[in-house]
């Protein structure tokens, strides 16, 4: 991967901490370029990484073995197509890190012939724990799915998926998951001041345990249903909690919001796809 030139077109926060976890993992800065609408943003880009900039989306595209399309999915048509007979020229390989684009839509866009790899990073990519899921069209080689999977690796774990249509259960799990664990450190924040604990104090316990509680169930072998079992003592204070929880639906709950959020997935990728 270190060889290979790599492209982004958008410089916002996902494509600066895709670019800084590259760096990080040792792809040199001079073998990375930038474009974007933004000339603040590129002249960040060029002080804080020392990376190739330029606002001219063809500049980058010329340069480069892999375009990577970090716009809003709302401009990512008018971006796409402005740059398609670039990349039919060129053929690079094309990495989707837009939310709600599918590849016939890309592919539309770009062209039949375009290698594209569809994915949907999530926000902790920002501080490199992120979780990215991949898709390929049959344009893309096995060079380039490893190619592709080392630039999003560099940011956190990632996987592939067989079917396309599995990116919308990704993207109601993690791509939007880091916002229900917020949601239920709101909560129990809030429910500690209640309790009489101060901000400050409420605010630390919950980030604390929120991190213990992942970092255990990333290095435990056993499930969230066996790990959640051996903090629960019969008859003691989590037990009453969790009988609460179960007690209001939770679970349920928690089903109806991933499903309510795939269903939006499907309904925002039919919607670019008819647009």
């Amino acid at each position: 991967m270190k060889t290979n030139k790599i492209g982004f077109i958008g410089g916002g926060n996902m494509a600066s901490s895709l670019i800084s976890g590259l760096i990080a993992s040792g792809h040199a800065p001079e073998q990375i370029w930038v474009s974007d609408i933004n000339p603040d943003t590129l002249t960040n880009l060029k002080r804080q990484l020392n990376v190739n900039t330029s606002a001219n989306n063809d500049d980058v595209i010329n340069a480069v073995d892999v375009v990577v399309l970090a716009v809003k999915p709302q401009t990512m048509s008018a971006v796409a197509q402005s740059i398609a007979a670039l990349i039919q020229q060129k053929k690079p390989l094309v990495v989707s890190i837009a939310a709600g684009i599918n590849q016939n839509s890309l592919s539309r866009w770009l062209g039949a012939d375009a290698a594209i790899v569809r994915c949907m990073p999530n926000t902790p990519a920002l501080v490199l724990t992120g979780a990215t899921a991949l898709h390929a069209n049959g344009k893309v080689t096995d060079e380039q799915c490893d190619l592709a999977e080392n630039i999003l690796r560099s940011v956190g774990i990632a996987l592939w998926v067989e079917d396309e249509a599995e990116l919308d259960a990704v993207t109601a799990v993690s791509g939007s998951g880091p916002a229900y664990y917020f949601l239920l450190m709101e909560a129990m924040e809030k429910a500690a001041l209640e309790l009489g604990l101060n901000q400050e104090t409420a605010r630390l316990l919950v980030q604390q345990t929120a991190l213990g509680a992942a970092k255990i169930a990333l290095e435990s072998a056993e499930s969230p249903e066996q790990l959640r079992k051996r903090v629960t003592s019969p008859g003691g204070t989590t037990q009453r909690a969790i009988e609460t929880f179960e007690q209001d639906g939770f679970t349920g709950l928690v089903s109806k919001a991933l499903h309510a959020a795939r269903d939006r997935s499907i309904e925002m990728s039919k919607q670019m796809e008819n647009s």
